[in-house]
């Protein structure tokens, strides 16, 4: 089977221009939030005595496994306290969806990373807490032949605006030498996507309007690590995050360069363009027999000993993914 990218054209059509990734990747639609993408039991055969105690929705550390780790250390952690095991759902959705299934009450816990709505839910009462539960980056990541020729000096608008001008220039005259500069979007309300369209629209573009799409501007719906892969086979720049960009094998990350990348000491301005701060939000909605946990699950995560110690330890390929918010 193949996978079906189109070119921009607005908010929610797509052109018939397309190009084709082998091997059909995972689409972002609401079916993949009605059960989970995973079930985590801190290795205790018997956890489903207990059965489900948490929920939790995320995307991006759900897929490098961070969700898994805390998830795992957590029923551990309870265990030894003298609970009996239990279970943890993971459901796999991006942070604008994150925070519909918090706000529904169909997850205990929102992983996301989009703090003006994450605050709105406060507000609403349909999230009882809010924690900076540790910070990713944004990466800029792109061809190895870098047709818009951006380079390691620029800062990430101007790289931005080069990517645009040469993806116009190669659109109107493709290019025989090279791949042609394309920029993939994810264009699903993910906190990169909602990043991706700042970096646009700071430099006085929006490549998906409706009256003047621009052809070097491809979009489909998909997670994290999918879209990594459409971008190496495909040789399109595009904005990751870190977790997943330190998470990718290397047949996807050998075909690509980070170009620009948020800054990752932790007194960083915070206000880098590039950051991608990471907040648990507890929601308004636990079920009764479940609320002691989850309260219990909230302070844990933001324990030293705690979820900061997996955030600390928590590596991939030799290199460690994540890091603490400024206070902790």
């Amino acid at each position: 089977m193949s996978l079906t990218l189109t070119a921009s054209q607005g908010a929610s059509a797509f052109p018939s221009k397309t190009l084709l990734v082998e091997d059909a990747l995972p689409t972002v639609t609401s079916s993949n939030f009605a059960s989970p993408q995973a079930v985590y039991d801190g290795g205790y055969v018997p956890s489903t005595v207990q059965g489900i105690r948490l929920r939790i929705a995320n995307g991006a550390a759900g897929q490098t496994g961070l969700v898994k780790a805390w998830a795992d250390s957590f029923i551990r952690y309870m265990v030894e306290k003298g609970h009996e095991p239990f279970q943890v759902p993971w459901y796999l959705s991006e942070s604008t969806e994150s925070l519909s299934l918090l706000s529904k009450g169909e997850v205990d816990f929102a992983l996301t990373y989009v703090p003006a709505v994450e605050a709105q839910l406060i507000h609403v009462g349909d999230a009882s807490e809010r924690v900076y539960a540790f910070r990713d980056q944004f990466v800029l990541v792109g061809p190895k032949s870098n047709p818009a020729g951006l380079k390691d000096d620029d800062d990430i608008f101007l790289m931005i605006n080069k990517i645009v001008c040469h993806g116009h220039a190669d659109a109107a005259n493709p290019p025989k030498d090279h791949p042609p500069t394309r920029f993939f979007s994810r264009s699903d309300r993910s906190a990169t996507n909602i990043k991706e369209s700042l970096l646009f629209l700071t430099i006085g573009q929006l490549p998906w309007a409706l009256n003047n799409p621009s052809t070097w501007y491809l979009r489909h719906q998909c997670f994290p690590r999918e879209a990594l892969k459409i971008a190496a086979s495909q040789s399109f720049y595009t904005l990751i995050d870190r977790g997943t960009w330190l998470d990718a094998a290397e047949d996807v990350t050998s075909a690509l360069k980070a170009f620009s990348i948020g800054g990752e000491d932790p007194k960083y301005d915070p206000t880098d363009f590039l950051l991608n701060p990471a907040h648990l939000l507890c929601g308004s909605r636990l079920r009764p027999e479940n609320e002691s946990i989850c309260k219990e699950f909230m302070k844990w995560v933001m324990a030293d000993e705690g979820g900061q110690r997996v955030i600390d330890t928590f590596e991939k390929n030799g290199r460690v993914l994540y890091t603490r918010p400024p206070s902790t």
